[in-house]
């Protein structure tokens, strides 16, 4: 259930983008304490993207999840920032995060809502 969507300017290779969603799943997993199973991560790179009037790298992030804690937002910015500038070798002062926390029912999966 949880959802991890990237969006970013940079070039980056089709494997290097799988190894990269691979590993973001996998982070995920272990700062929401959900089943890899269920997580989906989308990467888009080389996207037409400006912050701040400047085409420098960046990237915007959309973390979806079920019971998603908000009191624990700022340490799962961190954590996806900091990883995010390791990996991709983005600022993070160039790293917007959306969250957003799903109810149950407006979540679908094997023809069912959780």
């Amino acid at each position: 259930m949880p959802y991890l969507k990237i969006n970013s300017n940079i070039s980056i290779a089709k494997q290097d983008e799988q190894k990269l969603a691979k590993a973001l799943s996998n982070e995920v997993s272990s700062l929401l304490g959900k089943p890899e199973s269920y997580v989906m991560v989308e990467v888009n790179t080389s996207l037409s993207m400006t912050f701040a009037g400047s085409e420098d790298p960046l990237a915007y992030l959309e973390l979806k999840s079920i019971g998603l804690p908000g009191q624990k937002t700022a340490e799962l910015s961190d954590s996806l920032c900091s990883f995010v500038a390791k990996l991709m070798k983005i600022d993070p002062l160039r790293i917007y995060i959306e969250f957003a926390d799903a109810e149950r029912h407006l979540w679908g999966w094997n023809k069912s809502t959780f």
